[in-house]
C-alpha cells in the first residue's frame, strides 16, 4: 500500500472514532450507576455495570403506548410514502404534460426547505381541519416531509430502465398497471428500499412535530418519551435517559441490518435486469 492509502485509511479512521464516540458515550453511560456519571474524572468504562437504569426506563410511565404509537405512526409513513412516491414518479418517467419539469423544480425546491420551515403553516392548517391530536395529521406531516425525496429519488431509478423494456412489455400484451407491477416494480425496488429507510428513520427520529402536533401524553411517540426523563425538580436521570436511547436506537438497528441484504441483492438484480 503506498504512503496516501495509508494517510487516507488513518483519516478515514479517526472520523468513524470521532463519529462513534457519542453513540459508545451513551451505551457506556446506560450502563453506569448514578455515582459514577457524576464524576469529576470521566470514566470510559464501567466500574459496577449496572441494569437498573434499563429496568428504569422500561417501567417509566407511558413507555408502551408511545412505543405502540410509533409503530403504527411509522408504518403508515413509510407505506403512503412509497406508494405515492411510486405513482408519483412513474408519472413523471412515463408521461410528457406541460408543465412537468416546473412540477419537478418544485419538488425539489420542497425538498431542500427544512421541516421546522413547514411546521407553522401545517400546524394551522391542520389546527383548521381540527385534525391536531390524531395520528392522521402526524401522519401527513411525515409523509408532506418525506414525499419530494421519495418521488426524486425513485425517480431517478425510473429513467435508468432501458425504454425497450417496457416497450417489449406493451407488445406481449401487458396493460399499464401490468407493466408498472411485474415489469418496473422489480427494477425500481432499490429505490423503493431507500425511500423505505428514509422514511422510517425521519418518522421514528422526529420529536419536534409530534410534540408540536400531540396535545395528550398517551398520543406521544418515542422521541416525546425521552424528553420525560427530565424532571424541574430532580433534574435530568441521564442514565435512564441514554438508556432509553438505546432502546430506541435498536429498533433502526434491526430495520437497518434487515433491510441492508435486500438492498444489496436488489441493486444487483436491477443490475442484471437493466
Amino acid at each position: 500500500m503506498t504512503r496516501g492509502g495509508w494517510k487516507a485509511k488513518t483519516l478515514a479512521a479517526a472520523f468513524c472514532l470521532v463519529w462513534a464516540f457519542p453513540v459508545y458515550w451513551m451505551v457506556n453511560t446506560a450502563f453506569k450507576p448514578r455515582s459514577e456519571i457524576f464524576t469529576s474524572t470521566p470514566l470510559f468504562w464501567p466500574r459496577h455495570p449496572t441494569l437498573g437504569n434499563f429496568t428504569t426506563a422500561l417501567s417509566q410511565k407511558q413507555f408502551l403506548t408511545n412505543l405502540g404509537n410509533s409503530v403504527i405512526v411509522v408504518a403508515a409513513t413509510v407505506i403512503i410514502s412509497i406508494v405515492l412516491g411510486i405513482f408519483a414518479a412513474a408519472a413523471l418517467f412515463r408521461f410528457r404534460f406541460r408543465g412537468r419539469r416546473v412540477l419537478m423544480v418544485v419538488i425539489l425546491a420542497v425538498q431542500m426547505l427544512p421541516a421546522t420551515a413547514l411546521l407553522i403553516p401545517m400546524f394551522v392548517m391542520f389546527n383548521s381541519l381540527d385534525m391536531l391530536g390524531t395520528f392522521a395529521a402526524l401522519v401527513l406531516a411525515y409523509v408532506a416531509t418525506v414525499l419530494p425525496f421519495s418521488i426524486w429519488v425513485m425517480r431517478g431509478f425510473f429513467l435508468m430502465i432501458p425504454a425497450e423494456i417496457e416497450e417489449a412489455a406493451h407488445i406481449d400484451g401487458a396493460s399499464s398497471w401490468r407493466t408498472l407491477i411485474s415489469v418496473l416494480f422489480p427494477l425500481v425496488a432499490p429505490g423503493v428500499i431507500a425511500t423505505g429507510i428514509f422514511s422510517f428513520i425521519a418518522a421514528w427520529n422526529d420529536y419536534l412535530i409530534a410534540y408540536t402536533f400531540m396535545q395528550d401524553e398517551s398520543r406521544y411517540t418515542l422521541p416525546v418519551w425521552l424528553a420525560s426523563f427530565t424532571n424541574p425538580h430532580t433534574g435530568t436521570d441521564y442514565g435512564s435517559q441514554m438508556a432509553a436511547s438505546v432502546i430506541f436506537a435498536i429498533p433502526v438497528i434491526i430495520f437497518f441490518l434487515a433491510i441492508q441484504r435486500n438492498l444489496v441483492a436488489g441493486m444487483s438484480a436491477g443490475a442484471v435486469k437493466g
